[in-house]
């Protein structure tokens, strides 16, 4: 029963958001929107949704430092929001958003265990792509605002992922490979739209 409570809350904390378009940027915002809209991003597109749930799940199931990859993400979603922030032109944004979910879910799906350098490196690097993507739709004369609200957000969907990791470890190993290869289903639908 607990496992239950501790599963659903962060969960049903998260459904609001999921009815929300992606939100655009908007120079008359203050500090206190900014934040709301930095804070419901990563839960208003199912692309974002899904790969900040596969980390903190991959974390729990296939990792000793389960706080490390939350924490590795979200930091550099951070600096990959500063740079959305500039405007610059980055390629392939797009094309790596869609195959993070497709690797993410793979990880999910078959338990991969990486050594800490090489798992940070790839979550990381996944990390910064979404980061670029949420910095360029959000408001960037209010960045400080929105990117905190962001990192919230973005930690809660981490701990909710993390607690369905810790539901399906402690339940049977099919539910991570039915839930993983449907997040790597939905990364390679996204990956063939957007080549």
């Amino acid at each position: 029963m607990k496992t239950r409570i501790w599963i659903s809350l962060p969960l049903m904390a998260s459904l609001p958001g999921l009815v929300l378009a992606h939100i655009g940027s908007d120079a008359g915002i203050h500090h206190g929107t900014a934040f709301f809209m930095g804070f419901v991003h990563p839960f208003t597109g199912l692309d974002h949704f899904a790969a900040m749930l596969a980390v903190g799940i991959w974390s729990v199931l296939a990792t000793r430092q389960v706080w490390a990859m939350p924490f590795a993400f979200a930091g550099l979603l951070l600096v990959g929001g500063l740079i959305g922030f500039t405007g610059a032109a980055v390629p392939v944004v797009e094309p790596m958003i869609a195959a993070s979910l497709l690797v993410l879910g793979l990880m999910v799906c078959a338990r991969v265990r990486l050594a800490l350098p090489w798992g940070l490196a790839v979550v990381g690097l996944f990390a910064l792509f979404h980061g670029i993507a949420h910095g360029s739709e959000l408001p960037a004369a209010q960045a400080v605002a929105a990117l905190s609200g962001m990192a919230l957000g973005t930690m809660i969907l981490h701990i909710a992922g993390m607690a369905i990791g810790a539901f399906f470890k402690a339940r049977s190993a099919w539910y991570a490979r039915v839930l993983g290869g449907g997040i790597a289903l939905l990364g390679a639908g996204y990956l063939a739209g957007v080549l």
